[in-house]
């Protein structure tokens, strides 16, 4: 069921935007975007704490939480140019994640029924299954690409005896058909797994990972153009999951499965924009922001940063598309100028 405010602690809403309540429809008909979370860890394979994430995503930032934030590239505020509420968290129970996900997948469904992108603050990786299943129900099963950034595949099968749990999200997604295989893109794996009996799961599907070696040879930004391809070619909007273990440990200590070799926060955040302005976006979620393991707010102050960078790039992609512009990333920010003059 929906809970209004935080499960764990305080209640207060991302950064200061305006309430809601998923149980009142009236209070998010005209949103834009509605933010939720999703405190839930039950998944967990090492280190757990990410059931504190949302918490941590809502307050991790040194301005004041007035519900505004210009954006200084974009020349937007995601905030402000998009209508953007919290819905708090959705009560859910580590101890039974198939509960858990059914009530979570409810709860999103409803917010993409809605017309509003629902974003979601995880939580470990185990809430991307029912949080892309509902934005597929209301967007249309098997027609929602996604982009997936992640030090690990998170297609495994069957861990410690269950079929569920963060290893294993993009399998049973796969699975059940609520999106494509052949129209999934994975971005940042690097490690020690998965094994070669999952890897040819994957390939049979038409998966396509790009490891950062591939990365690193290539560029991110070629490989970035080929996924964005892909992953829209006969889709209707992109669902994007941030796992925030895809940046090096340096750069996300606070996370539960740290793989060193990452990208880095600025990387991450290019990356976010650039997928958030150039393509329709229905659904996101930032997972895997463990505070417990976190230092000096490192972890939360990205993954806060993370949704603003997609808000702040929804906010100039709806703006420029009524303005029939486009953004120049590499303009300047004063010239002897007002900007935007």
């Amino acid at each position: 069921m929906a809970r209004y405010g935080s499960q764990f602690g305080p209640n207060y809403t991302f950064l200061g935007v305006p309430e809601c309540d998923l149980d009142e429809r009236a209070s998010y008909a005209d949103a834009d975007v509605v933010i939720v979370g999703a405190p839930f860890d039950g998944g967990t394979s090492y280190r757990a704490g990410a059931r504190f994430g949302p918490q941590a995503l809502r307050a991790a930032c040194y301005l004041e939480h007035d519900g505004s934030r210009p954006s200084l590239a974009m020349r937007v505020d995601g905030l402000k140019d998009l209508k953007v509420v919290d819905a708090g968290d959705v009560e859910l129970y580590s101890g039974d994640a198939a509960r858990s996900c059914a009530d979570l997948e409810v709860e999103i469904e409803k917010i993409a029924r809605s017309g509003a992108i629902p974003i979601v603050l995880g939580g470990d990786h185990t809430i991307t299954w029912p949080d892309a299943t509902g934005v597929a129900r209301a967007h249309g099963w098997g027609r929602i690409g996604v982009i997936h950034f992640d030090a690990h595949a998170d297609t495994g099968d069957i861990s410690f005896g269950s079929l569920i749990g963060h290893g294993q999200p993009m399998r049973r997604l796969i699975e059940s058909g609520a999106v494509r295989g052949d129209r999934f893109i994975q971005i940042g794996l690097r490690g020690y797994w998965p094994e070669p009996e999952t890897l040819n799961w994957m390939a049979e599907q038409g998966m396509r990972s790009y490891e950062m070696s591939e990365i690193v040879s290539r560029g991110l930004n070629e490989c970035l153009t080929q996924a964005c391809e892909i992953a829209m070619d006969d889709c209707d909007g992109i669902f994007l999951s941030v796992d925030i273990d895809v940046c090096d440990p340096g750069h996300a200590p606070g996370t539960g499965t740290p793989e060193p070799g990452g990208l880095s926060a600025r990387e991450l955040l290019d990356a976010v924009r650039r997928i958030c302005y150039e393509l329709p976006i229905v659904g996101m979620d930032i997972v895997e922001v463990s505070p417990p393991f976190d230092h000096a707010d490192i972890t939360a102050l990205l993954g806060n940063r993370v949704v603003l960078e997609a808000l702040s790039a929804i906010a100039r992609r709806r703006k420029d598309q009524q303005d029939g512009t486009t953004w120049d990333p590499s303009q300047p920010l004063l010239e002897g100028r007002i900007p935007g003059e």
